[in-house]
């Protein structure tokens, strides 16, 4: 499908937000949909949940404003639910799985199986999570369910606004978990790869439109264009795998 060509907005850049499984595809692409289009994007990031400084939703309640909003589907539908973000303008991206990683040179734990994974948890030293949609899953989900919530509660550490890989070059903790694509850019760590099936979820990563935006035809496009085939390949680079929606006022 050829992308239909786009005004530029007189008022100002196109102000988009990121939570952060779709931030390295949008530092890539960006640029490539400036030139093109010869619209000014800004890009800011915060992660889809929770209450840390930079999250969305704290973003959200200082009155900070924007024009379109990439995060995880779960935490978009809430907004749209709060008017935060306009009914009907979800459009999925991608779908995301969690890695795990160590750092590099260190001893590969085995995670290939759900017993070998509860072993690898119950035995490693120090574990980090993300404070966004991939860790609440593992903190509030999986581990329950492994029966390993005490454990945890005392080992594992939920990491705000900060990359996991981050924390695992700082020495900080032995086995880290987060969306493969926020695994990927970090240098220095090694990715074990997917969990194991029965502890895997994978999850949506979504375009909606701000609420209250002034540019909603340029909005439109920018989403248009992320759910394209035109960028698929390059999305697919990152860790992501592109759903390719078609955007309901196409419909």
């Amino acid at each position: 499908m050829t992308l239909r060509s786009v005004t530029t907005s007189p008022h100002g850049p196109l102000q988009v937000i990121t939570s952060g499984a779709f931030a390295a595809a949008l530092k890539d692409l960006l640029p490539l949909y400036e030139q093109k289009y010869q619209v000014k994007v800004e890009l800011s990031f915060g992660s889809s949940i929770g209450a840390a400084h930079d999250s969305i939703p704290t973003r959200l309640s200082q009155g900070q404003k924007f024009d379109v909003f990439v995060l995880a589907g779960s935490a978009l539908d809430n907004f749209i639910h709060e008017d935060k973000i306009k009914n009907g303008t979800r459009v999925d991206l991608v779908s995301s799985q969690i890695a795990a990683a160590i750092r590099e040179g260190d001893p590969v734990p085995d995670i290939s199986t759900l017993e070998s994974f509860k072993h690898t948890l119950l035995t490693i030293g120090r574990i980090a999570y993300s404070a966004s949609a991939s860790g609440t899953y593992l903190s509030t989900e999986l581990f329950p369910q492994l029966g390993i919530a005490d454990e945890m509660s005392v080992k594992a550490k939920k990491i705000f606004s900060e990359r996991v890989g981050t924390i695992l070059m700082r020495n900080e903790a032995d086995l880290g978990f987060q969306q493969l694509s926020e695994l990927l850019p970090i240098q220095g760590i090694k990715i074990l790869g997917d969990l194991p099936p029965e502890a895997q979820r994978s999850f949506f990563f979504s375009a909606g439109i701000g609420s209250n935006t002034q540019k909603e035809e340029q909005a439109r496009h920018l989403i248009e264009f992320l759910a394209s085939t035109e960028v698929a390949d390059q999305i697919r680079k990152t860790g992501l795998k592109p759903v390719l929606a078609k955007a309901p006022w196409l419909n």
